[in-house]
């Protein structure tokens, strides 16, 4: 079954500028180890003919010395590029991939299925609009799969297409399906997911992912393909908040003095009156330029330059705003933090927190609690270790541009780095901002109860954390 367009043969230029004016749907691929993941991805790229001769003979070459499919082709080395992951089968980095079909472009992230790559499954899934989180239809929800979807939920995805793999090992047993699909639902509740499709699948056989399946005459739904190519995803877009982040400033010549970035949110046309953050002073906008030709207007994800009528400061890492907009600027945040690195985060410790294209220092000045993300439990902490989630108060040096997660994530969404190394250690999402940092907890734990807690865990590491929890009481 060919997605491609007949004008390819007929109109090259015309096929040119149909997909050019395609809709673009970036979405990532996660769930638990060995679950099938690069090996879906092989198939959407294999049934939509998208994979050249070359790529598919040597695919076949590789099979034979580094496949786990016996004698079928091993569609997950198409993904699977790093020798390492071949020798053992898993995924270790994000890989992304390019395809097209008629209706729409798509931008896949393949991320990792084991709990030591999670940081990379967060990383893949920043920038998604939809995720496909696969189930092995033998083993159902498990730990990794709450895992992937509490992240994917923190980071605003709002789109989850739950892809039930190997129901041919279960001869597509319709029970299996339903009990699968209710576990997930009770989950996804508790997390406020709304929009949760369900799809059985073979992904090793192409059941349901492109072409309908006659194994399973009892769903009635969309092929997977038919879900991707029909998702709404402008909606998740914010066009109602110019943001523009300030990445670099040109001056090629005495003439011309533009200020380059890519917006973040909203809409900007000539004429439009801005202000600069944190300096408050405003201008009008001149001409919007591109390597192409000047526009009248722009908006989210276009990459521009901006020139004004009048000559103010504007450095890298200020951000341009419409002039009547009200914006928060503060230096305290309440957010989100999950950490990705091995070197616990500690409270009081110095780190650079990055917003867009300005970096700050700041310290993480307190935690509110720590999320279980199997059972939703908040419990009191002072550290943070691989993978942990947790509600943190954060105090910077200096003020940011910021808006809560949930209402414009390219402006709610930050990065821990790690002042010695230079390593990303942490990602965040703020909640909201304050004026000034609560020393007790959301959770009702102040400092000293957070301390002492601690302390005990230390001596004591066979109490329960609810006990701990009666006795700080």
């Amino acid at each position: 079954m060919s997605h491609q367009s007949e004008l390819i043969e007929t109109d090259i230029d015309a096929y040119l500028e149909q997909h050019e004016h395609k809709e673009l749907l970036r979405f990532l691929t996660c769930g638990s180890v060995d679950d099938g993941k690069s090996t879906l991805i092989g198939r959407l790229l294999h049934d939509s003919k998208m994979i050249y001769e070359d790529q598919l003979e040597a695919v076949r070459s590789d099979t034979s010395r580094h496949g786990t499919t016996g004698n079928e082709l091993d569609l997950a080395l198409l993904v699977d590029g790093l020798q390492a992951e071949r020798e053992q089968g898993i995924t270790i980095d994000v890989a992304y991939r390019y395809f097209s079909t008629a209706k729409r472009k798509f931008i896949i992230a393949d991320t990792p299925g084991h709990e030591q790559y999670t940081r990379n499954m967060a990383t893949g899934a920043s920038t998604c609009d939809l995720a496909v989180i696969l189930i092995d239809a033998r083993y159902g929800v498990v730990t990794q799969t709450r895992r992937h979807s509490y992240i994917a939920s923190l980071l605003g995805v709002k789109n989850i297409v739950v892809a039930v793999n190997k129901m041919d090992l279960l001869e597509f047993d319709e029970k299996a399906f339903i009990k699968i699909k209710s576990d997930y639902l009770a989950f996804a509740q508790k997390l406020g997911m709304v929009d949760v499709q369900f799809v059985p699948i073979s992904a090793l056989d192409g059941d349901n992912v492109v072409n309908r399946s006659e194994r399973s005459p009892w769903y009635t739904g969309k092929t997977l393909m038919e879900i991707l190519e029909s998702v709404p995803v402008t909606a998740d877009k914010n066009f109602d908040d110019f943001r523009f982040p300030v990445q670099y400033v040109n001056r090629p010549n005495l003439d011309f003095r533009g200020f380059c970035g890519t917006i973040a949110s909203g809409v900007v046309k000539v004429g439009d009156a801005v202000k600069v953050l944190p300096s408050g002073k405003s201008s009008t906008v001149k001409s919007i330029v591109t390597y192409d030709a000047d526009l009248p207007q722009a908006f989210a994800g276009q990459a521009v330059t901006l020139t004004l009528n009048d000559e103010i400061d504007v450095s890298r890492g200020d951000m341009l705003v419409l002039a009547e907009d009200t914006v928060q600027q503060t230096s305290q945040l309440k957010a989100h933090i999950v950490w990705m690195n091995e070197n616990q985060g500690k409270l009081n410790s110095e780190y650079l927190f990055k917003f867009a294209s300005k970096v700050v220092s700041g310290r993480l000045a307190a935690f509110d609690y720590q999320i279980d993300v199997n059972t939703q439990e908040h419990t009191p902490t002072d550290s943070l270790g691989l993978n942990d989630i947790a509600v943190a108060r954060v105090a910077l040096a200096q003020k940011v541009v910021v808006d809560s997660y949930p209402h414009n994530r390219a402006t709610g969404a930050f990065i821990v780095i790690d002042r010695m190394t230079n390593i990303t250690v942490g990602a965040g999402m703020v909640i909201d901002a304050k004026t000034d940092i609560d020393e007790t907890a959301s959770g009702g734990y102040s400092q000293f109860e957070l301390e002492l807690n601690a302390l005990i865990r230390k001596h004591f590491p066979h109490w329960e954390a609810k006990d701990l929890s009666d006795l700080l009481k």
